[in-house]
């Protein structure tokens, strides 16, 4: 790793109105290594990057790149510097084909017309450098999450880069994808480039940075080499104490009662002939990368993806849902994989947002009850540890993702869910948050709910499941029982292929 500082911040201060976010914070990113960037969500990460990458201005202090002082007031300056954002938020252009995206910002041209060839040269290459093979031409609208992840990330690479800042990359990213970008990270560093790395997968900071800086509440809590701390000490600085896992162990006594939902030979293009129940008080964990097709199968219980052979059934009763309201109906709740553009009112309250399943019941006559709202909102407010007003009357979006996960969940818990469906429920979630989400589904379950988690991250599956459903290209490859559950075999499962 060389020693060389491409770029330096000092004494970085920014607040939104009367919201301090930064505090001062202080960072030198050397030219050819990989620094990782961690901390809560709230911790003041997106700010700072947002302000290297010219979207934000800092209050105070200083940026330094190459010895020399800079000032960015746009984007542009930030990127003529040679620094780019790749940021979690896909911002692509869904009706220009894939060439033209990864080109965007750098489209090459002759005699002032676009060099097409030239594009789709440049297109090409970005992509062979990632190991990525995607049609040049198709509208990256047709492409799956993952793939616009990789034409993002194409973009960035494309030009003269020398600093790249990479936000959550992994979160939609299959295994395969995932090593291909840590290759080519390993390559950029190889030849000289910065890059800052955010991320909330502990193990893909130790497996690629050389460097890792905590922020906690604004402020810089460590600031280390990676070979001279461990994960335990990391999560001490983002969250200010220890964090123990498995701190509240919970293990399923299979009390005699009926399956809350059994699902038998189901079938659709995504999964075939699937087999999998959830009794109350278990959790259940269905494993899978990009492809496997689990999260469709939690969306055919909910009656939101349409199935063409097996069935479901609810208490024993086989059922049909034409639309997720019916299954709303028979005591099911579901959180979706994407909870902004899927699962919050964006411009709701926090009270809001949990109520809504519940404001027939809430409604006095033709209105909503506020005071009923808040009253709702209050109780699991409490009992899910939101961290927001008592009373939940802020707007969902000024609340962290992990919050915002615990309002989705106490909405469906409010409608008297017994069976919960959750999608990817810890994506983007800090580790603190992730460990107080494990806690509340374990308490969840010795109360009586049955909790399917559908997820592609092992860790929702070996700190939460009772027992785990691994599935390869939508089958059903491995049942594991609690006590063999663990990283390795998940692994291990999901890369074994199909057991025809």
């Amino acid at each position: 790793m060389s020693e060389a500082i491409f770029l330096s911040v000092r004494g970085i201060r920014k607040s939104f109105g009367p919201v301090k976010v930064l505090h001062g914070v202080d960072l030198d990113l050397p030219s050819g290594s990989v620094t990782a960037l961690l901390g809560e969500n709230g911790a003041g990460k997106s700010t700072l990057v947002r302000i290297l990458a010219g979207d934000h201005h800092p209050d105070n202090g200083s940026i330094v790149i190459d010895g020399s002082p800079v000032a960015f007031r746009t984007v542009a300056q930030s990127r003529g510097a040679g620094i780019r954002l790749i940021a979690q938020e896909i911002a692509d252009a869904p009706t220009l084909t894939v060439a033209e995206n990864i080109a965007l910002g750098s489209l090459p041209n002759r005699m002032g017309f676009v060099d097409f060839r030239a594009m789709r040269d440049m297109a090409q290459g970005a992509l062979d450098a990632l190991g990525a093979d995607l049609p040049l031409d198709a509208p990256v609208s047709k492409l799956r999450l993952g793939e616009r992840q990789i034409v993002e990330i194409a973009r960035a690479t494309v030009g003269a880069s020398r600093c790249l800042i990479f936000d959550e990359p992994t979160a939609a990213l299959s295994d395969a994808e995932t090593k291909r970008l840590f290759s080519l990270i390993e390559r950029m560093r190889e030849r000289g480039a910065t890059i800052l790395y955010i991320t909330h997968r502990l193990d893909e900071v130790f497996a690629i940075a050389d460097r890792v800086c905590v922020l906690r509440d604004g402020r810089v809590s460590m600031d280390a080499k990676v070979d001279e701390v461990d994960q335990p000490a990391v999560v001490a600085a983002m969250v200010g104490r220890p964090v123990a896992a498995h701190q509240d162990h919970h293990a399923y006594v299979d009390s005699g009662a009926s399956k809350l939902v059994a699902v038998k030979g189901l079938t659709s293009d995504s999964f075939s002939n699937v087999d999998v129940d959830v009794a109350p008080g278990e959790i259940v964990g269905l494993y899978g990368k990009v492809g496997s097709g689990v999260p469709e199968l939690a969306g055919a219980i909910f009656g939101a993806v349409p199935y063409t052979g097996g069935k479901v059934e609810v208490a024993g009763e086989n059922v049909s849902f034409r639309h997720p309201g019916e299954a709303i109906a028979r005591g099911i709740g579901f959180l979706p994989a994407d909870r902004a553009s899927e699962g919050l009112l964006r411009t709701r309250t926090v009270a809001e947002n949990l109520s809504a399943p519940s404001w027939r019941r809430l409604a006095r006559g033709l209105f909503i009850s506020r005071a009923a709202e808040s009253r709702a909102f209050t109780q699991w407010h409490k009992d899910l540890k939101v961290r927001s007003r008592p009373d939940g009357s802020e707007k969902i979006l000024t609340l962290s993702g992990g919050n915002q996960q615990k309002v989705l969940l106490g909405r469906w818990l409010e409608a008297g869910s017994r069976l919960l469906l959750l999608v990817e429920p810890t994506r983007g979630v800090d580790v603190g948050a992730r460990q107080e989400i494990y806690h509340v589904l374990r308490d969840l379950a010795r109360q009586g709910h049955g909790i399917l988690i559908a997820s592609s991250d092992y860790e929702d599956i070996t700190e939460a499941a009772t027992r785990a459903v691994v599935m390869v290209r939508g089958r059903v490859v491995a049942h594991l029982p609690q006590e063999e559950i663990s990283t390795a075999r998940l692994t291990e499962a999901a890369g074994g292929g199909v057991n025809a």
